[in-house]
């Protein structure tokens, strides 16, 4: 079985590659930038949608890179064989649906529609898909939600806690690898939309509250109230969308994924290794 994966190089991939090497797959990994040896598996220069090398034989695809693009490759290459894809869309498809910021409304449509093109594409070569939407994601160091908190603590030794209510479900990017490769080899999962997220559920406050405690320098805790929250909804732009969400459940289902994939994640116990990138 020859696997090819998009997106290898993020924290999804790092806890991915070294599963199916551990398989004895033959892995074929897509990079924008040169990338040292990693034992398994051989890196490839290139980018979706239109500059992918051709590979002969690709029996499954794998992908953590952006949904749109992925679906736009498939619409357009030739393959001899019709490849299994799992991709890994975001719970922004429906979280974001209704929010009061055009442009997240705007995201949440386009991670639907690529979710779409995806199907379609995958039609044309006849292959079976699934696709995972998981929640916040962390794990590696390299996210985009909980570490830049966390390494902006360390640096500034405070960390800000605001008084929120909604409830959050952090998914460990190894849950995560975990469940993709399990889609890999469940038949049952094909052509499924597959919801994923942490094994716990804890309020924002709470969540914060336990990078802060995971973290190896002490901080200043900066509790933030309600009416603060409300007032930077309003009077930054750029905090609208998330800060509206603050008091909002961001949750997933994990019913389909534990009975069909056998995958139960992890409760939500950072520690320290969580907010440092890989060597």
């Amino acid at each position: 079985m020859t696997v090819l994966v998009f997106g290898g190089s993020g924290q999804i991939g790092h806890y991915l590659l070294p599963l199916l090497s551990a398989r004895d797959e033959t892995v074929m990994a897509l990079s924008r930038i040169p990338r040292a040896p990693t034992p398994g598996v051989v890196w490839m220069a290139g980018r979706l949608p239109d500059s992918v090398p051709a590979i002969d034989d690709i029996s499954a695809i794998i992908s953590f890179g952006p949904l749109r693009l992925l679906s736009v490759w498939l619409s357009n290459v030739d393959l001899p064989h019709a490849p299994r894809v799992i991709a890994v869309s975001s719970m922004s498809a429906e979280s974001k649906r209704t929010s009061e910021v055009p442009a997240e409304r705007e995201i949440s449509q386009q991670l639907r529609d690529a979710e779409d093109a995806l199907a379609a594409a995958c039609a044309r070569h006849g292959s079976e898909w699934t696709v995972l939407r998981p929640t916040l994601i962390y794990g590696v160091g390299i996210d985009k939600s909980l570490t830049p908190i966390a390494q902006r603590a360390m640096r500034t030794r405070m960390f800000p806690l605001p008084m929120a209510r909604g409830l959050r479900q952090p998914l460990h990017a190894q849950d995560l690898a975990r469940a993709a490769l399990a889609a890999l080899d469940t038949p049952a999962a094909a052509m499924k939309v597959l919801p994923i997220g942490g094994g716990e559920r804890v309020s924002v406050g709470e969540m914060f509250a336990r990078v802060r405690r995971s973290l190896p320098v002490d901080t200043l805790p900066l509790p933030l109230p309600a009416w603060s929250l409300r007032v930077a909804r309003y009077g930054v732009a750029r905090l609208r969308g998330p800060l509206s969400r603050l008091d909002e459940d961001l949750i997933a289902d994990n019913t389909e994924v534990t009975r069909l994939l056998g995958i139960q994640p992890r409760a939500f116990r950072p520690d320290a290794d969580c907010w440092r990138p890989p060597a």
